[in-house]
């Protein structure tokens, strides 16, 4: 158990995670609890808070504004762990917003947000940095482009908030890796998403957590409306396969993702069919530049490629596959 030390205590911090449950929500906690801030989870279900003295429960919808209001006393930082179902975004991101935007201004805390690189449309080019243009050529984009304006504009009453763009998770469940490059492994399959020497960008979540940690320790370097880019991985599929290969100690079998056969299935899956819009991805380079990030915080956490993936190997898939996620009616945590 985490017991926060006499000199973290005169130091109080508090944190309102958002989603605890989901993927990003459970990383952030612990990273969060671990450097000594007081954590408030939020989640609509229970959650294993016992690891740590200075984690507590805020059990609620995160819809509930004034229930988690109620429950959570002086935050400094609230962290937007919650992801809509990814279907049905156009009709789920603006509630969630505005409930995110209401808590900050009631609670009179910072928002964290995890961005991600939609915002730059289907051509987006091989750099993205904090001044890369948006495009607003996809349905995706659109979305993410309005979510974000949502939360610059409300500097004008007051909240402030902090977007730290991140490429694609890795860890847990419910990911590209898991549901599709990792996914035949045990047969000696790699799964391909797309051209050998792409390269993609990727997230790591232990160190895109820890990053956000030490932001929220420099907020009040932070300008009001601020957005940063964590670089984390740059990999392209043979960089995945090369590195599947020496955990396992095995050569591995290519086979590329059957595109085709999701669009025939995506006929009857509105989720699938979201998914295939983003196939783009695979098929243009691009990386997080992370200089801003850099200048802000100094070196960037970055756990080496091989440790990340580790648990996605056939060995590790059954405790994987037992983690609780926190799924509810409205709202699917991140």
């Amino acid at each position: 158990m985490h017991i926060a030390t006499e000199s973290q205590d005169k130091l109080s911090k508090t944190v309102l995670v958002l989603g605890a449950g989901g993927r990003l929500g459970q990383a952030a906690t612990k990273a969060f609890a671990q450097a000594g801030w007081t954590v408030l989870a939020q989640a609509r279900k229970p959650i294993h808070t016992e690891r740590w003295a200075n984690v507590r429960h805020i059990r609620a919808d995160a819809l509930e504004v004034e229930s988690i209001v109620a429950q959570s006393g002086d935050v400094d930082v609230i962290v937007h762990a919650i992801n809509p179902d990814y279907a049905r975004w156009e009709q789920l991101l603006p509630p969630v917003n505005a409930a995110v935007l209401a808590l900050a201004k009631k609670l009179d805390a910072l928002i964290m947000i995890p961005g991600n690189v939609y915002n730059f449309g289907k051509d987006l080019p091989s750099v993205l940095t904090e001044t890369t243009p948006f495009v607003a050529n996809t349905d995706k984009a659109r979305q993410r482009i309005a979510m974000e304006a949502s939360f610059a504009t409300a500097v004008d009453v007051g909240v402030r908030t902090v977007v730290i763009r991140a490429g694609d998770f890795i860890g847990g469940s419910g990911t590209w890796l898991d549901m599709g490059i990792s996914k035949q492994l045990h047969k000696g399959v790699f799964t391909s998403m797309g051209p050998d020497h792409i390269a993609h960008a990727w997230a790591y979540l232990p160190d895109l957590a820890q990053v956000f940690v030490r932001v929220a320790e420099k907020r009040d370097q932070l300008a009001a409306y601020e957005v940063l880019h964590f670089p984390g991985y740059h990999a392209s599929q043979q960089d995945l396969q090369s590195t599947f290969e020496l955990l396992l100690g095995q050569r591995l079998q290519q086979k590329p993702m059957a595109w085709n056969m999701m669009q025939v299935i995506a006929w009857f899956s509105p989720l699938l069919r979201a998914v295939i819009k983003m196939r783009y991805l695979w098929q243009r380079p691009h990386q997080l530049s992370g200089e801003k990030l850099m200048r802000l915080i100094g070196p960037i956490p970055q756990t080496p490629m091989k440790l990340a993936l580790r648990e996605y190997l056939p060995t590790n898939k059954k405790s994987q596959e037992q983690m609780p996620t926190e799924i509810s009616l409205k709202t699917r945590n991140q």
